[in-house]
């Protein structure tokens, strides 16, 4: 999913402030303008992985139009790739149930065995088996 923001910038000494004003709190900075780009964007990145791993919605982005920077600074749209971040960076578990027969859990719990740190590891094996270069 691709997401796009619009991000106020301020230069100041030693860099420039970000602040995406669709996405309270989320503000970063960086040395150079290309710096704060990217940071802009990982801020923003991270500030929406964090709401779809709780369930809450995803603010929508305001035009452009409507954002007023204050007196120097000025508006750029953020490009946000949300499949790849989350890929790199999320990692909230996720419940599931599963059905298995029963002489196999009854083995299993004799032997102690963490059901969710199998399947854990058998999903991630089948993952990089099937993302290998």
């Amino acid at each position: 999913m691709k997401l796009t923001y619009p991000a106020v910038f301020y230069e100041g000494e030693g860099g420039y402030a970000v602040e995406v004003p669709d996405l309270p709190g989320c503000a970063t900075g960086g040395n150079t303008l290309a710096d704060a780009i990217l940071m802009g964007v990982d801020a923003a990145s991270g500030w929406v992985l964090t709401e779809l791993e709780d369930g809450k919605p995803i603010p929508k982005a305001s035009s452009i139009k409507k954002i007023k920077p204050e007196k120097g600074g000025f508006i750029s749209m953020l490009v946000l790739d949300m499949a790849a971040y989350t890929e790199k960076y999320g990692n909230k578990a996720v419940r599931k149930n599963l059905t298995i027969p029963a002489w196999l859990n009854t083995f299993a719990e004799n032997k102690h065995i963490n059901f969710s740190q199998v399947l854990q590891d058998s999903l991630t094996a089948i993952y990089q088996q099937e993302n290998a270069c």
